[in-house]
């Protein structure tokens, strides 16, 4: 991952803090407003306070209870006042019982939730977040297995909207000294598997352009849903279309298409 430090940073949902204390600590940016999901009195029954005290200390604008999804929650969070926004390995909420899960899955999967809080924090980005003049760029950062990877962030994120994919890089969690990868609603880490950091712009162009690249399945003979190929002929291509491995991504796709249509009716 890339971090210019001339550039004014948000991080989103970020568990118990240890990111933005590391992104602060060793990369200095010119600006860093912090953000998470649980309100203080939990943060501090989970995690200790430790970060949320020494961000502060070091003039630190730490916001608590927020959720990315629900602009009531912002506060005293302006428009336009960043450069760049980074959401590091999201996740939904657990759900509160058996009976929650029914609810919230009623129509959808789970997999359809989660690019919901994705693609509503994209677009949040750029409409709420993100200055104009700025380098306008938005970071996902998410394991690169399943069943994150099913969540087809390059592609499936952007429709019908004029924020670009620009490509991706490796997340070295090296860089990061004392970040931990917290589960959602739990007091552990989870264990530190392969990261890829998702990089988005309404600009075609940024200065990561050297930095970034996209990967051969989204190209042409590939199957971006399930990242194989190329295809060299037309009998491989229609096998693997028949696959239950595709057949249960493009469940997944159809699925978010008419999620995205009913939406926007």
């Amino acid at each position: 991952m890339y971090i210019n430090p001339a550039w004014r940073i948000l991080t989103i949902g970020d568990g118990d803090l240890s990111f933005s204390h590391s992104l602060l600590k060793n990369y200095r940016p010119h600006v860093l407003t912090a953000t998470i999901f649980d309100e203080y009195s939990s943060l501090s029954a989970k995690y200790g306070a430790t970060h949320f005290q020494q961000l502060a200390a070091q003039g630190c604008k730490v916001l608590t209870g927020f959720d990315v999804t629900n602009n009531q929650t912002w506060g005293e969070l302006g428009k336009y006042q960043y450069d760049a926004v980074f959401f590091q390995f999201p996740l939904l909420s657990a759900f509160n019982s058996a009976e929650d899960f029914k609810q919230q899955c009623l129509n959808v999967s789970v997999n359809t939730l989660h690019r919901r809080l994705l693609r509503t924090y994209l677009l949040n980005c750029f409409d709420y977040f993100l200055d104009s003049h700025g380098a306008q760029l938005a970071f996902i950062t998410s394991k690169d297995v399943k069943p994150y990877r099913q969540w087809h962030i390059e592609q499936s994120l952007t429709l019908h909207s004029d924020i670009h994919y620009l490509g991706s890089m490796p997340f070295d969690i090296e860089k990061f000294p004392g970040y931990k990868i917290r589960n959602v609603d739990r007091d552990k880490y989870v264990k530190d598997t392969q990261g890829i950091t998702y990089v988005f712009s309404r600009r075609i162009s940024s200065e990561l352009e050297d930095k970034i690249s996209k990967p051969n399945y989204l190209g042409e003979g590939y199957c971006p849903y399930c990242r194989v190929g190329p295809f060299y002929t037309e009998q491989d291509k229609q096998h693997h279309l028949a696959s239950k491995k595709h057949q249960k991504m493009a469940h997944f796709e159809q699925q978010w298409l008419d999620d995205v249509a009913q939406f926007e009716q």
